[in-house]
């Protein structure tokens, strides 16, 4: 275990946090919380782990030689620097495999937006992983389902949901022993803009084409039929599916909208966190390990698009004469 002692606000050498900013983390987080958040280590876990993203957001963010920590380091951290945890020390190990356990039984909430054609739904990747999902996270103590669903939705795409959302209109499934519910938001306008407010959850935002995502199964883990790799999407598919066969489209789709997903933020080409860019995504491939030599057409060939707006206006023009 990590045993710090420091009264300097400078980082030390190796990048640990000083004591007092250690102090401040655990005053802010831990000590000033009403009494119930400390009647279990589930709750405390919690707290230390808001603690942790205040941290790695804006501390570390903001002073580079601090170093970055697993959530396990930061609570190993906090543990010892703490004086209401320190009794807890020993156990760290149990306390912490307990809650990882816990977590996956809190229940989750989020949205499926669709936009005007029915045809596209807005995927968001983590910060780290290569994984697209539905916007969608943790339930707090005592919230209730839609108001989850709006703070997640809200929190990783920068779009308020609360006046389209119908509390009756959601797909719900169980995995494992947590339930995860998402509300359909139909009829959002493509052009609308989107960028998370947290840092560091979301690296990118995208229109993901319905009928490009992988067959529905009970997959969690899965890949579309370009590549695109996603988690808990696969499940919700045929129910989405049948979801939309049962309603109109607000707008009927059209032939020269572009075949692929579309990113409309990324945090590579967005500085400030607040601007959109839309662009052609470019899909994730699946692991180079898991495919045979590529023995296929060149490259450039590959990449040809055919420009289908003039073909079609060709034809157009063709059967009209």
């Amino acid at each position: 275990m990590l045993g710090l002692h420091r009264s300097s606000s400078a980082p030390s050498k190796n990048g640990l946090p000083p004591q007092e900013l250690l102090d401040d983390l655990c005053s802010r987080f831990v000590l000033n919380v009403p009494k119930e958040d400390q009647q279990s280590f589930e709750r405390i876990l919690f707290l230390v782990e808001y603690a942790h993203w205040f941290y790695e957001d804006n501390s570390v963010e903001k002073n580079p030689s601090l170093k970055s920590f697993t959530l396990k380091e930061f609570t190993s951290l906090m543990f010892n620097s703490c004086d209401v945890l320190k009794p807890y020390v020993p156990h760290i190990d149990d306390i912490f495999k307990d809650f990882t356990s816990y977590k996956v039984r809190v229940p989750v909430t989020g949205a499926i937006i669709l936009d005007e054609t029915l045809e596209r739904c807005l995927l968001v990747k983590g910060w780290k992983g290569s994984s697209w999902s539905f916007p969608r996270g943790k339930k707090n103590k005592d919230e209730e389902d839609h108001t989850c669903a709006v703070r997640e939705v809200l929190e990783e795409t920068g779009f308020d949901v609360s006046k389209l959302l119908q509390k009756d209109q959601f797909l719900e499934m169980t995995f494992g022993q947590q339930r995860v519910r998402l509300y359909i938001i139909a009829g959002v306008k493509e052009d609308t803009s989107f960028a998370p407010q947290t840092k560091k959850e979301i690296s990118e935002i995208a229109w993901q084409r319905l009928d490009e995502l992988s067959p529905a199964s009970n997959d969690v883990i899965s890949r579309g039929m370009t590549g695109l790799k996603l988690y808990m999407v696969s499940p919700f598919l045929t129910s989405l599916r049948s979801w939309i066969s049962a309603h109109q489209p607000p707008v009927a789709p059209r032939l020269d909208r572009p075949t692929r997903g579309l990113s409309v933020w990324n945090a590579k080409n967005s500085s400030t966190g607040s601007s959109s860019v839309l662009t052609e995504i470019q899909l994730n491939k699946p692991a180079v390990d898991a495919r045979p030599p590529d023995t296929g057409p060149g490259k450039s060939f590959r990449n040809f698009l055919f420009d289908t707006a003039s073909i079609y206006r060709a034809m157009e023009a063709g059967f009209s004469s």
